[in-house]
Formats: structure tokens, sequence, C-alpha cells
């Protein structure tokens, strides 16, 4: 009997807490109706006549009460059979269901004193949806149990919960991608007295070491994130490369070449991913083997339930407070970007780029659909106990492209990125097991302007001038990075078509020239295998000088007959890879020590381009010229595009104990795997799921 009696004490103060949540929840709800009637002309809460306030108030009592009735019992099942629907298009369809269970609740209040368009009812419904979840939030602030709750919630989690919770006191480990963040950018957004990403100061100030990596010649995510997450980006020269074998141009933001670039990586790799043991690929290029995939670019296609690529914006979107702060944060971030690019055309700000056509719509997505998903998605993943978590977050880099590295912009990205690290750090402080965090980025950016900016011309129409052909109505090189490549998948879209074989003639074929940032390769379709500088020197004579003594091109790499791999520079100087043998000037001395070896590996891979070309690069600024339309670019070497970050918990081992410099993906691959094999059991009680503890940093 005492112990009942004790156990029934506990209990009360926990039931007392939970009904002042539904009762404030409840009110707030009311009032929110109260006052959209009051404002909006085709919504009302009384009877032709006229009533009383009170009597207005107790309609919209019996109507808020009605709504969430109906949500409770209806939305679970309802929601349930929209998951083939479009990702987007869920977003907005969420809205219509809404206001048809409030039209549905209104049609129920008594005397039928409660009455609304249909279109008005989606307005009220989503307004009613933001007030209970910001009073469920509010609520949340002083109450763990109930901050435990709005994390759940916010993970798509509805009761029944539909995931099984593991619980265990060895650590699970989440990986979190900051894609595009240089080591130099992050150090500055996390120094000084106020921070413009202080949840990350503080972890570099307590808990965690920060390390730099230097990455690949091919600094974009599509290889450094293959690498990391399978460890191999073995013949991935750029971002976009041409297969004289099949005529293909690979891009690797679509779903067929991240599908086959993930194949490719795993047979050289011999080897499961990195995610192979109980993992979760989430907003990613890749699974890194992973058995639950959500937002990954490879899997986009596949319909399998677990690896349904569009399946987190399901369990986000699937909640109408999500939908309508997603959707408030969406017009907003428009907003903001169209009035940031009217102040830089109006402040003449050099360099600049078009921000027009679709970027904004593309920026938003990034900046806050993607953003907020992955995060939802990672935050179910932490509650739910999964033993590791790969998450890419690529809002930074969408908008440094456009906007460069530094700056208003970029700064505004940066700071509610901290955000997200700080729910994740919440959600693992309420998780069933400790968790090691990780943060790391795939590259940095480097600042510049366009090589067209700068020198009147674009690479294409240089090339195509060298080999004698006419430049009129060229179009421009195709650009674009992962934030496009999503926002297709999230819509259904299907890809955008290949380029065309180049067409039959008596001539040679017109040269395939592509662009990955401040990297350009030239292909010559005609010319089998991987065509010789001499070959190209007979076929189009003075194309490869005219090239190397541009001012904007810092070096070539090209096959010699005689002395294999070379790099040309200006004024005839040459780096010859295989011995190392240099005449002249070293045309790879300005892009630092770890050049040579990054080119010397490109030049092995069977896909390397005839003529691969690297812009030059501003030893005082480290400034480039990206090939394509962006002034934050990165692809290639030069300025800090090179030079990522990891910031790794100071209980996990260096990732170099030598202290020697970490360089390339496949080693980061190497060091995340070890921290892995470092998660060992550990002994001590299991905690109740919604007791906070702290977390394993």
């Amino acid at each position: 009997m005492t112990a009942w009696h004790g156990g029934g004490a506990a209990l009360l103060p926990a039931l007392l807490r939970a009904l002042v949540s539904v009762l404030a929840v409840w009110a707030a709800s009311a009032l929110t109706m109260v006052l959209l009637a009051l404002v909006l002309p085709d919504f009302r809460l009384q009877s032709p006549d006229g009533d009383s306030f009170t009597r207005v108030g107790v309609t919209a009592a019996l109507g808020a009460a009605a709504f969430g009735l109906l949500h409770a019992l209806v939305w679970p099942w309802l929601v349930r059979a929209l998951l083939l629907v479009p990702a987007l298009a869920l977003g907005l369809l969420v809205f219509l269901l809404n206001g048809s269970l409030l039209w549905l609740a209104l049609s129920a209040v008594p005397d039928g004193r409660g009455d609304a368009t249909p279109e008005t009812a989606v307005v009220v419904a989503a307004a009613m949806s933001l007030s209970s979840s910001a009073t469920s939030t509010f609520l949340a602030v002083r109450d763990p149990r109930a901050q435990a709750r709005r994390l759940r919630r916010m993970a798509g989690w509805r009761l029944p919960r539909t995931a099984p919770v593991t619980r265990t006191s060895r650590p699970g480990t989440v990986f979190l991608q900051l894609d595009g963040i240089g080591c130099e950018v992050l150090c500055e957004a996390i120094s000084g007295e106020c921070p413009t990403m202080p949840t990350l100061a503080a972890l570099c100030g307590d808990t965690h070491r920060l390390t730099p990596w230097r990455t690949d010649w091919s600094s974009q995510t599509g290889a450094s994130q293959l690498a990391i997450l399978h460890g191999s980006n073995e013949d991935v020269p750029a971002f976009r490369w041409y297969e004289k074998e099949t005529g293909e141009v690979i891009v690797s933001n679509r779903p067929s070449a991240a599908a086959e670039l993930q194949r490719r990586a795993a047979a050289r790799a011999g080897g499961p991913g990195l995610l192979a043991c109980d993992g979760a690929s989430r907003g990613n290029l890749f699974t890194g083997g992973a058995g639950q995939a959500a937002l990954v670019l490879s899997v986009a296609a596949r319909r399998g339930r677990e690896q349904r690529s569009r399946a987190g914006y399901f369990a986000y979107f699937s909640d109408p407070a999500h939908a309508g702060r997603t959707a408030l944060a969406f017009a907003a971030e428009l907003v903001r970007e169209v009035g940031q690019s009217l102040r830089a055309r109006l402040r003449r700000e050099r360099p600049r780029v078009s921000r027009g056509g679709l970027y904004p719509f593309i920026r938003a997505f990034a900046t806050v659909v993607q953003r907020d998903v992955v995060t939802a998605a990672v935050v179910g993943d932490v509650l739910t106990g999964r033993t590791v978590v790969y998450a890419d977050l690529v809002a930074y880099d969408e908008v440094a492209h456009h906007s460069g590295p530094r700056g208003r912009d970029t700064r505004q990205v940066l700071s509610r990125l901290d955000r997200c690290v700080e729910v994740i750090l919440q959600a693992i402080a309420y998780a069933p097991r400790p968790y090691h965090l990780v943060l790391l980025s795939d590259h940095g950016q480097s600042h510049g302007e366009t090589f067209r900016a700068a020198y009147g011309q674009s690479l294409q129409e240089l090339v195509r001038l060298g080999c004698g052909r006419p430049v009129a109505g060229q179009p421009g090189p195709e650009s674009g990075a992962e934030a496009r490549g999503a926002a297709r998948a999230a819509l259904h879209r299907p890809e955008e078509p290949p380029l065309p074989p180049p067409p039959a003639g008596d001539g040679p074929a017109a040269p395939v020239v592509l662009a990955s940032g401040n990297l350009g390769l030239i292909s010559f379709p005609d010319l089998p295998g991987r065509a010789s500088r001499e070959t190209i020197e007979r076929r189009y004579p003075g194309l490869l000088r005219r090239l190397a003594e541009h001012p904007g091109i810092g070096f070539l790499l090209v096959r010699g007959e005689r002395h294999g791999p070379i790099v040309l520079g200006a004024g005839g100087a040459e780096h010859r890879l295989g011995t190392g043998e240099v005449v002249g000037a070293d045309p790879l001395a300005p892009f630092g020590p770890g050049a040579a070896a990054a080119v010397a590996r490109v030049a092995g891979f069977p896909h390397a381009a005839d003529i691969m070309v690297n812009s030059s690069v501003d030893p005082a600024t480290g400034a480039v010229h990206a090939f394509e339309d962006q002034i934050g670019s990165h692809g290639g070497l030069g300025g800090e595009q090179t030079r990522a970050f990891l910031m790794s918990p100071v209980t996990l081992s260096a990732p170099t104990p030598d202290g020697s410099e970490l360089a390339g993906a496949e080693a980061v691959h190497g060091v995340l795997r070890r921290w892995l094999g470092e998660a060992a059991p550990q002994p001590g009680p299991v905690r109740p799921t919604d007791a906070p503890a702290p977390a394993t940093p």
C-alpha cells in the first residue's frame, strides 16, 4: 500500500503538468480562432444575429476541442496515404487536409455558429497549428519531459511510436557535415566575444578539438563524400566529367549518376560503407551502406520502405505545424534573398553574379526545407538510439556560391546552422544512449570573380577559339550544386537531360568543355582513350600554349608520350610528375606543398580529361576564377577550398596521433571508421527515455 501511494504521489505532478499543457494549448487555439474571426470576413464564430463575447469564446473552445480531437484520431491515419506524393507537394497538401479537418470541426459546433469558406479554413487551421506548436515549445522550456515530447514531435513521431528505441550504454555517433564551410571560415565564426556560431564555439572550447584536413584536387562534395562514406573516390576527377566509352557526362548531383558512383566505390573499396552497422544517411549524395536512408540522392528513385529517399519529408511535413513554419520561413527567405540581391546591385558590389531565375527558390529550399527536414530526421535517429548517423546540411554551400564565402548573407546562414547543432545536442541529452557528435566539412570555398567576368570570355569560348571554331551563340557552362539536385528529387522531377553526343560529320568533333568550380575539363570525343600532348598539338596547334599562357589559368595537366603526366604552366614551364623534374618556374608552387601529389593521383584516373585546367590563384588573397557562374567556388586547387575541418570529441583518439597533416577524403574515412570502433560498451544503468542526461561529446 505504501509503495502504491508513493508511486501515485510521484505520478500526480506529471499528470498535473500534462493537464496544464493540454489546457494551455487548447486555450491558445481557441484564442487564435477568436482573433482570426475578428479580422477575417469569411470566418465567423457566431450566429447571423450576433452573440455575446462569452458565447463566441465557448464556440471557439468547442471548435478548438473538435479540431484537436480530429487531429489526434484521424490525422495519423490520413497522412499515411500520402507517402507517394512528391515531397514538397506533400507540404502543400497538408495545408488543404488540415483546413478540411477544421471545416469538419466547425460543422460539429452546435447551432451552426462556426462557419468558414474552404480557403479561409486553410488559413485558420495553419494559424491554429502554429499557435499550438508555439505554446507547446514555450511550456517545454521549463519541463524536461515536455522538451523530450517536443523533440519527438519535431522528428515526426506520433503516438503510438512507430520506431523501436535502442537502449544501451554503448555510445552512438552522429557525423554532421556542414557543407562547404572551410576551416578558416569556421575559426572566424567561433572566435570573438560574440561568435556567429556560439554552440560550436562552446564545443571547441570545452569538449572538442578542431583539426584541419586537406581535400583532394577535386574539392567538391561528390568526391569528398563518396570517399568519406564508402572509402574510395578513385576515378572521380571532378563534379562533372565526360566518359568517352559511353559518350555520357557524369554529373554527381543526378540520382542515376550518384547511384552509379556509389556502386563503383563500393566495388573498389571491397567492403561495407561507413554506415553499414545500424546506420542512417540523411540529406547526402550517397547512402554509406546505411540500412535507413532519407533525402539521399543515390536512392532517390527507389521505392523500398527503408530506403525511400523522400521518407524524411513525409515524417516532417505530416505535422501541420511543421508545414506552416516551413512555409513562412520559405517565404521569408525568398524575400530576404531578393532584398540582399537588390542591395548588392545598388551598392555595385564586386564580384557579383546573377541571382535571378530559380536561384531564390533553390536557396530557400537549401536554407529552410532541407535544413529543417534533415535536422528533424537526425533528432529522430538520436531519440531512437540509432548506432551511427551521417547527415549533410547544404545551406552555407549554396548561399556562398552566389554571395561569397564571407559576408552578411553567409553569416546569417552560419548562425542558423549553429542553431541546428544546438537542437541535435538537446536531442542527445534525451537519447536512450550516449552519443559522440562529430562535426566536419567536405571542402571549403574560395572567393573571386568568375573567369568570364575577369577576362570577357568563358573557358569554352577560349577553347573553341584555340580549336579554330566559332564561339557565337555558345551556351554557358552548366552550373549548380547539391541543393539543385536535392530539390529536383524532392519534387520528384525527372533528371536534367544529359549532354547530347557530338554531331557526326566530316571534320573533327567539337571538344567537350565542362566546369567544376575553378577546375575545367576538356575532352576530344573523336580521339580514342586519353589523348596525348603530342596528339593534341598535331590536331590543334597552339591550343595548349594559348591555354597555358592565359593569365586566368594556373596550370594544365596533360599526358606526354615520353614523360607521362605533365603539368604545363606559362613561359614553357613544366612539372613532370613521374620524375618530379621541373623545367622553369614550378607551375604548382602557388598551390601549396600537397598540390603535386594531388594532381599526380588524378593523372592516373581512367576518366581524367584529355586536358585538365586549373584556374590561377592570387597568392596574397587566395582568390580564384570559377569557370562556372559562382563567386564562391570549389572543385579545384587554390585558396581556402581545399582546407576543410574536422571537429571531434577529445574523448576520441586524435585524427592523426603523430600530428601530421590529414590529407585526402579517403584518409578521413579511415579516421571516422576508427572512431566507430572506439565506441566500446560502457557499464552503467539504463536511463528512462524521457530523463535528461549529460551528452557524451
